[in-house]
Formats: C-alpha cells, structure tokens, sequence
C-alpha cells in the first residue's frame, strides 16, 4: 500500500495572455476543471484567476503525472468553452504551466491567496507574480517568457 499527500499551486493562462476570462467564464470554466479532476482521481481545492490567467490549488493523485493533468484540464476545458460558448471561439490555454509543490501545512494559505486573486491583482501583474513565484521557489526562468 502506498500513501501520499501530493499538494500543488498550478498557473496557466490564456492564449497570448489576452483577457478572455469575464467573471462569469472563470467561475464556470473553474467549476468545469474541478470535474475534469474528479474524473482523473484527483481534486482541486480551489481555482480562481483574472482575466488572463488561473491559479489551482490541486491535490494530484499518484498515477497522474502533473504534466498530464494539466494538459487534460487545458484541452477539456477549451472544447467545453468553444462547445458551451459559440461566441468565444478564440478561447485557449497558452502553452506550458507553472507548477509548485504544497505541504499541507501551508494549503490554507495557498488557498486564500488563490481565493485572493481579483484584489492582488489591482496591484500586481501576472508577470510580476509569476516572476515572484519562480523566485520564491527558486525556478530559473527567462524572463521573455512570463
């Protein structure tokens, strides 16, 4: 028998960052991941993001590769959008991801910032978050690709 406790902080934002995510979109379109999720034996605790991107607060099952599930959440939820909502044919996910590991005792903090998003970024960018995130996590990045 194996045991895990597999937390992550996952980011991913629209196709060329454009503001594709009214309010009403995001609450949906976050809705629909945490079924696609469920369907995958895994579960988020919380998503939420602004108009151009989606932060995830995922509980990741061990057969599911964080690549995997990511990939799954983002083609899924672009064929629902372009299914359920005929006028956002130019609705997508913009390549790659961001991904960080979450102990358990840090989740709830997690969670609230996630929850968070629409007032954090009145002041901050998404590329000045992410730049902070990678930082704060020692990723190295190039910076034309925030």
């Amino acid at each position: 028998m194996s045991y895990t406790c597999l937390h992550y902080h996952i980011v991913f934002s629209t196709k060329d960052r454009r503001p594709l995510l009214s309010p009403d979109l995001l609450g949906r379109t976050c809705q629909y991941i945490g079924g696609i999720a469920r369907n995958l034996g895994c579960r988020v605790m919380r998503g939420n993001g602004v108009a151009d991107h989606v932060h995830l607060a995922a509980s990741i099952h061990p057969s599911v590769a964080v690549a995997d599930f990511v990939k799954t959440i983002k083609s899924n939820s672009t064929g629902w959008v372009h299914e359920t909502f005929s006028e956002r044919s130019d609705f997508g996910w913009q390549e790659g991801y961001s991904a960080f590991t979450v102990s358990k005792s840090n989740l709830p903090r997690v969670v609230a910032y996630i929850e968070n998003q629409q007032a954090h970024h009145k002041r901050v960018s998404f590329q000045e978050e992410l730049a902070t995130l990678l930082e704060r996590h020692e990723v190295e990045f190039d910076e034309r690709y925030l």
